[in-house]
C-alpha cells in the first residue's frame, strides 16, 4: 500500500536490482570443513561441538556473494536437544546461538567489506532456519508428505511454536521456513505468525518431488491459498529440489501469488539410500547454476540460492551471473 513502510527483506531486493542471492548447502559445507554431522539433529550436532565451524560457513558464503545468511536451525528442536540429555533451557540457548552466530559473521565480514570497499558493501540479512516437522523425525518424512493420522494441525504448531518464539526473540531480520511438505503445516505456520504476531517477514518454501504439486499430492495452488492471505509471509518458494524442476515451479507460483517467489534448488545429485550415498546428477552440473540462475530471476524469481549438496562455489557462479546481467 501506498506510504507502507518496505520490510528489511523488500528493501534488500529493490536495493540490489530486483534478485538477490540467499546461500547454499549448509550441512554439505560442514562436512568439507571437517565436521562429523551424522547424527539426528544434522547440521544442528555442531551448534554443541563444533560452533566456529558454523561461523566459517557462514563467512565463506558471505565471500561467495550470499545477500542472505540462513542459520544454522533448521534441524535444531527443543524435543532434539531434550534427546540429547541437554535442559530446555539449554535448548533454548543453543537455537540463540544459531542466530549470534550468523549475525557476528555478518557483522565481522561487514566490517571488513566497508574497510575494503567503502559504501559499495550491502549488508546481508540473517534469516532464522526453521525446518519442517518431517526434519525433525530425520527419516525422510518431509518428501513423502503426510505425517500419519496423529498428526493433526494443533500437534503441528505446538511443535514449533516455542522454536519459532526463541528464534525470534534472537533477533534475525527475517524467518526462512523451510521444505514444507504439506498444506497443513503451511497453515499451522501462518496461524503462528498471526498468533504470536511476528514483526519481521518471513519465507515458506515447500519441496517437490514430482516438479508439479507438493510431497502430499496438494496442488500448490492449494497450499498456496492458506499463505496469500497472511501479510506476515512475504515469499514463497521451492527449496531442495532438483533444479530442472525450478523453471515449471516458478512459472506456476507465478500464476498463484504476487508474493516474491524464492528458490534454491539441491544440486541435482540423487541419495542412495542403500549405498549410503550420492549419486552424480546426469543431467545438470555445478557451471550450469549460472545460466540457469539468470533464467529462473527473468521468469520471475526474487531470491536465488543453493540447498544440499550445492556449496559456496555454486553460491559464487550464481552470484556473478546475476550482477554481470542486472
Amino acid at each position: 500500500m501506498k506510504g507502507e513502510k518496505k520490510s528489511l527483506l523488500q528493501d534488500l531486493i529493490e536495493n540490489s536490482g530486483g534478485c538477490v542471492v540467499t546461500d547454499g548447502g549448509f550441512a554439505t559445507h560442514l562436512e568439507t570443513l571437517g565436521a562429523s554431522i551424522n547424527d539426528p539433529l544434522w547440521s544442528a550436532i555442531c551448534l554443541i561441538k563444533q560452533p566456529h565451524l558454523i561461523k566459517q560457513v557462514h563467512l565463506e558464503y558471505l565471500k561467495a556473494g550470499a545477500d542472505i545468511l540462513v542459520t544454522s536451525s533448521y534441524q535444531a528442536t527443543i524435543p532434539g536437544f531434550l534427546s540429547k540429555g541437554l535442559s530446555i533451557e539449554e535448548g533454548e540457548a543453543l537455537l540463540q546461538r544459531s542466530v549470534k552466530l550468523a549475525v557476528e559473521a555478518r557483522d565481522s565480514f561487514g566490517t571488513s567489506a566497508k574497510r575494503n570497499h567503502g559504501n559499495e558493501y550491502r549488508k546481508a540479512l540473517v534469516a532464522a532456519s526453521i525446518g519442517s516437522y518431517g526434519a525433525y523425525l530425520a527419516d525422510g518424512s518431509e518428501y513423502r508428505g503426510l505425517y500419519g493420522p496423529d498428526v493433526n494441525l494443533k500437534k503441528l504448531k505446538d511443535f514449533h511454536r516455542r522454536r519459532l518464539q526463541v528464534l525470534v526473540e534472537a533477533g534475525p531480520d527475517l524467518l526462512a521456513f523451510e521444505t514444507i511438505p504439506n498444506k497443513l503445516e503451511a497453515q499451522a505456520l501462518v496461524e503462528l505468525l498471526e498468533e504470536i504476531n511476528v514483526q519481521i517477514p518471513s519465507w515458506i518454501c515447500f519441496t517437490s518431488v514430482d516438479g508439479e504439486n507438493a510431497p502430499s499430492g496438494e496442488s500448490f495452488e492449494a497450499c498456496l491459498e492458506v499463505i496469500n492471505k497472511c501479510n506476515k509471509v512475504e515469499a514463497v518458494g521451492i527449496n531442495c529440489a532438483p533444479p530442472h524442476f525450478m523453471e515449471n515451479l516458478i512459472s506456476k507460483f507465478k500464476q498463484l501469488t504476487k508474493k516474491a517467489i524464492v528458490v534454491y534448488p539441491n544440486s541435482g545429485e540423487v541419495w542412495d539410500g542403500i549405498a549410503k550415498k550420492w549419486l552424480p546428477s546426469k543431467c545438470f552440473h555445478d557451471d550450469d547454476f549460472g545460466f540457469h540462475a539468470t533464467r529462473w530471476r527473468d521468469l520471475g524469481a526474487k531470491i536465488i540460492g543453493g540447498c544440499c549438496r550445492t556449496t559456496p562455489s555454486t553460491i559464487q557462479i550464481i552470484s556473478n551471473a546475476l550482477r554481470e546481467n542486472i
